[in-house]
């Protein structure tokens, strides 16, 4: 069946336009909180929001949405999507919503829907739910003395910290440390920074005086140069840098060098490996993670899982088969002993735990392994399917041909816009840039000919 709202990370979109709009948003709120309703007792959601201007809006539609079938509303204010995820099991609620469009631009919104354990729904689900907002409101709707109420939770922030600070090995301080956080304007604005100081730290936040439209605008996770800036400035140990949803985290160490997603998880996999807290031997990465990082762990006797890209998948597979560290190279890390979604706070302070523990510089603990030349290009097209070309699979097999057992290549279409997205890797960097540059030039001669 045809998606009509749900991608790859919940219903995401341009704010006050299909499917972004209030009118949608309402009806999320009456289909999920329909869906969500098992048995007599009062059923309870919660709602927590990003920065950007359009949450207000959203916010107050799913609202009603919920309560008009039912549903008792816990509104949360801005928190991170893990905030919203724990809360939604310590709450004992029956649905979890964030309102966030993540790293994306503050015009962007969307709506990311968790289950009563706090994961992500499946496909399924979300096609239920499809079903119901397409269907007649009216059915959903409930008597007039069954309508939900709406409470603001005061305490979330607490609740959020404490938690965090609850990942920490016990006893374990950040008393020596110069920590420049950067929030991004977004969702962790505040209780990121709290959480560093009340664990001791000398604490710089950037990134954290948000007005609705300056969310990830120069700034977080994927522009991290005012951080690393500051870092220099201020002569820190160490630079965090959160996206608008706090759910991943770019590292910059002392000399203001970036840290990336791959390094953090062999960093903490090699970790937890020598605490005896490891599951499954190994860690699981999407096929977008650097060959450096596999070829590491190997050394260290640990496996590499690669699964096709998006969160999702990976937390499938760490689900499925006991693994307990997982993520992607962007910086969205999984620690399921915490979590059951990416989680940059808590990431990062799992990094500042090896630092404390070794007496070592961030630069010499974050420096795990170097990376392979990585090479990655986008080619946009209009019609037809490039990768069925005959140019363009015989250009991937030479490809491939090439490399050998020294590289590794995926070519793989958007889940988002129409651009094919080329990457190679390899120990021969002029290699890996030929091989992408012959795939791009077929892909390029196949969309022109379609």
């Amino acid at each position: 069946m045809t998606r009509r709202y749900f991608g790859t990370d919940g219903i995401r979109g341009l704010a006050n336009k299909h499917p972004m709009t209030s009118e949608v948003a309402l009806k999320v709120g009456m289909a999920a909180g329909h869906l969500f309703q098992n048995g007599s007792h009062r059923h309870r959601v919660v709602i927590g929001k990003d920065t950007r201007l359009s949450g207000y809006m959203l916010e107050a539609a799913l609202m009603s949405g919920f309560t008009s079938v039912g549903m008792d509303v816990f509104l949360l204010g801005p928190m991170p999507t893990p905030a919203v995820a724990m809360l939604t099991r310590s709450l004992r609620a029956d649905l979890g919503v964030m309102i966030s469009a993540s790293h994306n631009r503050y015009d962007d919104n969307g709506i990311k829907l968790f289950d009563p354990d706090g994961y992500k729904l499946s496909d399924d689900t979300e096609l239920a739910i499809e079903r119901l907002i397409d269907g007649p409101s009216e059915d959903l709707l409930v008597s007039a003395d069954r309508i939900g109420r709406a409470t603001r939770v005061d305490s979330a922030q607490e609740r959020y910290i404490e938690f965090a600070k609850r990942t920490l090995p016990k006893n374990l301080r950040l008393n020596d440390l110069r920590i420049v956080i950067d929030c991004a304007h977004g969702a962790a604005y505040k209780v990121a920074p709290a959480a560093l100081w009340e664990l001791g730290a000398d604490v710089v936040a950037i990134g954290v005086d948000p007005d609705g439209r300056n969310i990830n605008n120069k700034c977080g996770s994927t522009a991290p140069q005012a951080l690393i800036d500051k870092v220099r400035e201020v002569r820190a140990d160490i630079g965090i840098a959160l996206d608008g949803d706090a759910d991943r985290v770019v590292i910059v160490d002392e000399k203001g060098r970036i840290v990336d997603g791959d390094q953090l998880m062999a960093v903490i996999a090699e970790s937890w490996q020598r605490r005896g807290k490891l599951s499954a031997g190994g860690v699981v990465a999407t096929v977008m993670s650097n060959l450096g990082l596999e070829r590491y762990l190997k050394d260290q006797g640990l496996s590499l899982v690669r699964t096709p890209v998006g969160d999702r998948y990976v937390v499938e597979h760490m689900r499925r088969h006991g693994y307990n560290v997982g993520g992607e190279q962007s910086g969205h890390i999984v620690l399921s002993d915490f979590t059951t979604t990416g989680d940059g706070l808590v990431s990062s302070l799992q990094v500042l735990a090896c630092a404390v523990a070794t007496g070592k510089p961030v630069s010499e603990v974050c420096a795990r392994f170097t990376p392979l030349p990585q090479v990655l290009k986008n080619v946009r097209y209009a019609n037809g399917q490039p990768l069925d070309d005959t140019r363009v699979r015989r250009a991937i097999e030479g490809a491939k041909e090439k490399l050998g057992d020294a590289g590794r290549l995926v070519i793989r279409p958007s889940g988002t816009e129409p651009v094919i997205r080329v990457m190679a890797e390899g120990d021969d960097e002029g290699l890996v840039n030929t091989v992408v540059g012959d795939i791009v030039e077929a892909v390029e001669a196949a969309a022109h000919a379609a």
